[in-house]
């Protein structure tokens, strides 16, 4: 590596002034210099990138297609090069590359080994069942040969299925069937009053998939969260809530201090009104999970997703976020500041 130049160190042309130095230069040196930089700008045109350098005068106007008949002229009139052996039809010219043979180690003159059986392992192999031999595919290495269960199965030693087969190495392991999850029977109207009347009882209120929900209900309840001191989780996933009564729920946000997690996932909320959520997370900084994800507009934007990524930055006490970023900045820094909330708590809780 170049450490000096005309005789010094490079670190000598740190001080110096750019500005001083080309004051200095006459016309010519300038026009020489201009000459031989050529600016790293790819937004420039060539016309001011690369200076004409030509000082012949034009003979005339261009005329495309005078200059596409003296193209195709002048290559019919030049020689086409020589070839030292003519083309044949089927026959190749040259050599033909032909690779080496490389000299044979003496590690894997030894990894080849002959398997010879006698006839008693023969005898044993063939009458050995069906399990008997995936548990002898397991401990020769043959996973190709075998499903997920019954490898782990001879690895663990827990032995085969009766009747099981290489046959089942073909066929996906069927997943497990789960029933429908029930439908939600939460009474609406006795959870609400519990809400509003600050009922003790309630920690955790869940309306999932409830869609017979009035706006005036939504309004009610997020009324009472203002002054609720006993609610710590809230789930409103799925119940065609819309932005008008979310305006109210910003408003309890920034009042309530209790409320731990709130889920307003697959809902009709605006991307604006996203981010609102984020920032009235701000004044108390209580909520631990906040999920918003799936929404009727599923792109938030490059502008809402760096601006949610700022107010995540600016609160010490959200640990998870379900929102969907697109933007692969604004995730990089939402997940950083979750990661040091979560280390926070750690270190307090180590120290303690």
């Amino acid at each position: 590596m170049t450490t000096k130049l005309f005789g010094k160190d490079l670190k000598d042309y740190d001080d110096l002034d750019i500005d001083d130095l080309l004051a200095k230069l006459t016309p010519e040196e300038l026009e020489q210099l201009s000459n031989e930089v050529d600016p790293d700008d790819s937004l420039l045109p060539p016309s001011q990138r690369c200076k004409d350098q030509t000082t012949k005068a034009p003979t005339g106007p261009l005329n495309r297609k005078k200059l596409l008949e003296y193209l195709e002229t002048r290559a019919k009139e030049q020689e086409d090069w020589p070839e030292h052996k003519p083309y044949e039809a089927g026959v190749k010219r040259g050599k033909v590359w032909i690779p080496k043979e490389r000299p044979r180690s003496q590690e894997e003159d030894e990894i080849e080994v002959e398997l010879d059986l006698d006839l008693d392992y023969e005898q044993a192999l063939a009458g050995a069942s069906e399990a008997e031999l995936v548990d002898l595919a397991a401990i020769l290495g043959l996973h190709s040969m075998m499903n997920q269960d019954q490898y782990h199965a001879s690895v663990l030693n827990k032995g085969q299925k009766i009747g099981d087969k290489f046959e089942s190495l073909v066929h996906a392991t069927q997943p497990k069937c789960l029933g429908l999850e029930p439908d939600n029977d939460t009474n609406v109207d006795k959870t609400l009053d519990q809400v509003v009347k600050n009922d003790s009882s309630l920690k955790k209120l869940n309306w999932n998939n409830i869609k017979n929900v009035s706006k005036e209900k939504f309004k009610r309840l997020f009324e009472g969260l203002k002054t609720n001191t006993n609610l710590e989780e809230l789930s409103l996933a799925n119940t065609d809530l819309t932005d008008g009564p979310v305006e109210i729920l910003i408003q309890a946000l920034e009042e309530n201090k209790t409320l731990k997690s709130l889920n307003v996932e697959s809902n009709y909320l605006t991307p604006r009104t996203i981010c609102d959520l984020v920032k009235a997370l701000l004044p108390t900084q209580s909520i631990l999970e906040l999920r918003t994800a799936n929404q009727s507009t599923q792109v938030l934007g490059t502008k809402i997703e760096m601006e949610i990524s700022k107010l995540v930055e600016q609160n010490d006490s959200l640990l998870r976020l379900g929102i969907f970023f697109g933007t692969a900045d604004a995730r990089i820094h939402v997940t950083a500041k979750l990661q040091k909330n979560h280390d926070a708590i750690r270190i307090k809780r180590v120290g303690a």
